[in-house]
């Protein structure tokens, strides 16, 4: 058995319905996976699975999704061994924890379309691929970025975002 992340694009169904957490668990269980638990309300679940390759549980993990909710929603999985991985390779530790942020890629992002990013950017951010995620530090509130608007999956290809104080206690749940 092994432990696993799966990180949801988004929970929004409708512009007044989101996926509530106790449901996501309820769904991991409905797929025979053990001990779902969550981190805050914004589609991250850990859970124990027989050993399988993170893609496999992404398709289930989706098409799960899709069937009981409704609507496609993106998912990453990870294993706890590149979950930890990940964690180790922030480049921006210096940086605020609500201010960094890694784009978790299914795909490694591809170095040209991160160039692209580059005249967005304002004095003070970072921007690193490492491991074929792209980290990024805003310094500064990422809502308030135009960086933030371009990192969308038609851009980079599907992925999604946490900010470093999640990567943190993801990494603590599954330690």
């Amino acid at each position: 058995m092994s432990t696993f992340i799966a990180l949801l694009h988004s929970i929004v169904l409708t512009p007044d319905r989101r996926v509530i957490m106790q449901d996501l668990r309820a769904l991991a269980e409905e797929l025979g996976y053990r001990e779902p638990r969550t981190l805050v309300s914004t589609g991250n679940l850990v859970f124990e699975a027989d050993e399988m390759r993170p893609h496999e549980l992404e398709v289930a993990l989706e098409e799960g999704f899709e069937e009981k909710f409704g609507k496609h929603v993106d998912i990453i999985v990870r294993s706890d061994c590149t979950w930890m991985a990940l964690c180790s390779t922030n480049p921006f530790r210096d940086g605020n924890g609500d201010q960094v942020i890694v784009r978790v890629m299914r795909l490694p992002v591809d170095p040209k379309r991160v160039e692209a990013l580059k005249p967005l950017m304002t004095e003070g951010q970072r921007i690193a691929v490492v491991g074929g995620d792209l980290w990024i530090d805003f310094a500064g509130k990422p809502s308030q970025s135009k960086l933030l608007s371009a990192l969308t999956t038609k851009r980079l290809g599907v992925g999604t975002m946490r900010n470093w104080n999640t990567v943190c206690g993801l990494t603590e749940m599954i330690m």
